[in-house]
């Protein structure tokens, strides 16, 4: 018993330095522990398939300190981790943490981490029905350290939150989020930006749109319909206008709901081969009809006498619709930006957001049905319209022969050959149409004439439609103009990454007119030669057909859209990000910061 005591005595000592850190592993952090842990929202309440961002705060004692998410090179530590509990059907996506800072370490030399007061953000998007109140948990794993020695720490913290019928913001966290949309101070080519300036942003891009090759067939067959106005009452040339507009708003709106209710990318109904045929079979048609060999109305822009109305308003609707389908494999300069930002907001501003783009597209005739005064320098009509009307026929069959292209990268071998053949019974009975079902022919003639043109277009159709393969097409390494891109994967990036390799990674899609635009740049020797030197590693993360994996990796970069082309330099915690239209001068600057 005597010999038990001192023993006894000798445990006691030994256990009391981790009894005295008890607290720091109870929820949320005991008084007197060096480190709590909470849980704030950007909302009160939320609601379904809205998604919204939270952040846990961790409040740091005087001269303490935990780490990063990752340890820098000679940073001896442990990396703070964060495990989420959600409710059924909830889903979580990592957002940038704050950039570390230099701290005291206890051997009286610095290191980094975060001290004070931190916030690591997150966005979750809740499922359920109205009414129910859910409970979101966090586990946090940290090493905490002062100037004397290092804890590791678990504290947890919970947060309830009702799901409403729409979101609603708190007030009082607003300066939180505020700066977690800061840029990272390791990021470069960012600047925090206002919803007013992206508004203005969207606003630019839609407007930009209107001289992008996927919209400028559609905007010459505009124009023609404006001279064709020039001599009507003016009120109709507002009608048209406003109807324009309200078309190209319509479609707006249509898309930017299903990529946010959806969590789609912009450009998603792109990713589906039957989509695609039908817009190659839309374009030939209207493209034969504009060349002469057949009229399916006095209108340009008409493409069905159930598309016209009285003044031909119908049509002008129509045609907006068409300049927004045609615009989404554009991302033009502004509207990257604007149509990331737009998939984080409330339905609210994100339609908003998604109206400033419609306006943009939509501005030009807008302004000149407000001014319809202008339509009075413009052409009169004439015989040069039909000369005009047939040049354009040209642009629609080239976006024709162009959406065939993108139908290669979905379909292969023979159903990429019905497609063609298909196109080509399409345009036979087109020609039938346009020879024979015409005013001084027969009756008799014209209902025979009429058969077989719908017979070769649902003939056409059912030969030609390509069906959505449940496997993706095989991906391989390809060599364009003389570089060697391997097939992109998170995998492989986060190992090359953590080889401390630089890796340049392309992410575009063959539907994506901007993305086969910026190839150009990849053809100059100098910047082919700097590729070389500094050894950086080319992946191509093709988007043409939907791939889950793109979309995320899209959306932790901020974006909703192609193209886009970021640079990971060995050393930077945070990825270089490219403009959308890429230029020699800007791939090489963005080269230059890997050392060699």
């Amino acid at each position: 018993m005597n010999r038990a005591l001192p023993t006894l005595l000798l445990y006691f000592a030994l256990l009391l330095p981790a009894l005295s850190q008890i607290d720091l592993l109870t929820p949320g952090g005991a008084a007197g522990a060096k480190v709590t842990a909470s849980i704030v929202s950007e909302v009160k309440s939320t609601a379904p398939g809205q998604p919204f961002r939270a952040a846990v705060k961790l409040v740091h004692e005087e001269h303490s300190h935990t780490y990063g998410k990752v340890l820098p090179p000679g940073v001896v530590g442990r990396p703070t981790s964060l495990k989420w509990t959600l409710p059924e059907g909830w889903s979580l996506e990592e957002l940038p943490w704050p950039a570390t800072k230099e701290v005291d370490s206890t051997d009286g030399k610095k290191s980094v981490g975060y001290d004070g007061t931190v916030y690591l953000p997150m966005k979750i998007t809740p499922t359920g029905k109205v009414g129910d109140v859910a409970e979101i948990q966090v586990n946090v794993t940290a090493l905490v350290c002062d100037n004397k020695s290092c804890t590791p720490i678990r504290p947890e913290a919970k947060l309830s939150i009702t799901l409403a019928d729409k979101a609603e913001l708190d007030p009082a966290n607003a300066a939180i989020f505020a700066q977690e949309t800061a840029a990272p101070a390791s990021a470069v080519k960012t600047v925090e930006r206002s919803f007013a300036g992206y508004l203005l942003f969207a606003f630019i891009g839609g407007l930009i749109l209107n001289v992008m090759p996927c919209v400028f067939p559609v905007l010459g067959i505009k124009v023609l319909s404006v001279v064709q106005q020039a001599g009507e009452n003016k009120k109709q040339v507002l009608f048209h206008g406003l109807a324009y507009t309200f078309g190209v708003l319509v479609c707006f709106w249509a898309l930017g709901a299903l990529v946010i209710t959806l969590g789609k990318g912009w450009g998603f109904q792109l990713q589906d081969p039957g989509f695609v045929f039908g817009l190659s079979a839309f374009f030939l048609i209207f493209a034969l009809s504009m060349a002469g060999v057949f009229e399916i109305g006095t209108s340009a822009i008409g493409v069905g006498q159930s598309l016209q109305s009285k003044h031909g308003l119908g049509g002008s609707f129509f045609s907006g619709l068409l300049a927004v389908v045609v615009a989404t494999p554009c991302s033009a300069p502004f509207l990257g930006s604007a149509l990331g930002y737009a998939v984080t907001l409330s339905i609210t501003n994100a339609l908003l957001m998604f109206s400033m783009l419609g306006l943009g597209l939509a501005s030009p005739f807008l302004l000149l049905a407000l001014f319809p005064r202008f339509v009075s320098v413009l052409p009169r009509p004439g015989a040069w319209m039909e000369s005009f009307k047939q040049g354009l026929s040209f642009l629609l069959f080239g976006t024709a022969v162009f959406e065939i292209w993108v139908l290669s990268g979905m379909v292969e071998g023979q159903p990429l050959l019905f497609v063609m053949l298909s196109l080509v019974l399409i345009a036979f009975g087109c020609w039938v149409y346009g020879r024979w079902h015409l005013p001084h022919k027969s009756s008799r003639t014209r209902m025979v004439a009429l058969v077989i043109t719908f017979g070769c277009l649902a003939g056409g159709i059912a030969l030609g439609w390509p069906e959505k393969s449940d496997q993706p097409l095989k991906q391989t390494p390809v060599v364009e103009s003389g570089l060697t891109w391997e097939v992109w994967s998170p995998e492989k990036v986060r190992e090359l990454v953590a080889s401390q390799t630089p890796v340049y990674i392309d992410y575009t899609a063959k539907w994506c007119v901007t993305c086969q635009f910026n190839k150009h740049v990849y053809k100059n020797e100098a910047l082919k030669k700097l590729i070389a030197e500094k050894k950086v590693v080319l992946l191509k993360a093709d988007w043409t057909n939907e791939d889950p994996r793109i979309t995320k990796a899209l959306s932790d970069l901020g974006k909703a859209a192609v193209p886009v082309n970021v640079l990971y330099v060995p050393g930077k915690t945070e990825p270089v990000v490219l403009p959308e239209l890429l230029t020699v001068d800007n791939v090489s600057e963005a080269l230059s910061q890997v050392s060699p």
